[in-house]
């Protein structure tokens, strides 16, 4: 399948899905820092890569992450966020072990429900932007 003209062209569909998802931690605990953030997102990314999807743009900030993800017609979003949030978790636990055990987060890291919305109508640079202007937590030394 090619991705050309901002529209995905396969042999028997031409398509144009993106899917703006919010994944909150258990209990709203703020969890993340910079570093936990660039994890999550390389993460995502090859979770994306791996459903043929691709993760447009990424942010967060404590307590939450935002992606907005274009994806193939041939992928549920409910699939899509099952692996993601199933992969992330597993690697942030076992990369930043201290971290998420300090935030008394018991048994699962992210919450059981998630925010996903349709970009159909949305211009795909608005929610760009807004994701950008999120306010990811500073580096720590």
């Amino acid at each position: 399948m090619n991705i050309s003209d901002d529209y995905r062209r396969g042999r028997h569909v031409v398509s144009r899905l993106h899917v703006h998802l919010v994944f909150v931690t258990k209990y709203r605990r703020g969890v993340f820092d910079s570093a936990m953030l660039d994890a999550c997102e390389r993460t995502l990314r090859d979770v994306c890569d791996d459903f043929g999807a691709r993760l447009v743009e990424f942010n967060g900030e404590d307590d939450h992450v935002h992606l907005l993800v274009e994806y193939p017609p041939k992928v549920t979003v409910s699939a899509l966020v099952n692996s993601l949030k199933g992969v992330s978790a597993r690697m942030l636990r076992a990369e930043f072990t201290s971290q998420v055990n300090q935030a008394s987060i018991r048994g699962h890291f992210w919450s059981p429900s998630y925010l996903a919305v349709s970009a159909g109508d949305a211009p795909i640079a608005l929610l760009r932007e807004y994701i950008e202007g999120q306010r990811r937590p500073a580096p720590t030394r």
